[in-house]
């Protein structure tokens, strides 16, 4: 019986074999990019409702354009084939800074 995945798309994938797709200079005309940013977006979206949940803060998602996803996307994969792109995320979410901001614990109930 297979493991029951956490997390999945292009961010799970192997930094080796995305980094030659990625073409910062396409911006969002190139799928690969877009499959990217839309993903990112994704992620950092739900690590925001998990940092709000834990300490009331997040990260501004207003000053990570494009641009900016995909070029340190790219950056960290050729540094890091055998990593996953995620870990670039990951590694930026440390280093964010933080913003508080107004949040109702339990505001998001997914356990139902």
């Amino acid at each position: 019986m297979a493991e029951p995945l956490v997390t999945q798309g292009i961010g799970t994938s192997s930094c080796g074999k995305l980094v030659a797709d990625l073409k910062p200079g396409e911006g969002l005309q190139n799928p690969v990019n877009l499959m990217l940013y839309a993903w990112v977006q994704g992620y950092l979206s739900a690590a925001n409702v998990s940092l709000l949940e834990a300490d009331g803060k997040h990260v501004d998602l207003g000053t990570l354009d494009e641009t900016k996803v995909v070029a340190l996307v790219a950056a960290y994969c050729k540094a890091n084939p055998d990593h996953k792109p995620m870990a670039a995320i990951d590694d930026f979410i440390r280093k964010a800074t933080k913003l508080r901001a107004k949040w109702d614990v339990g505001t998001v109930n997914w356990n139902g």
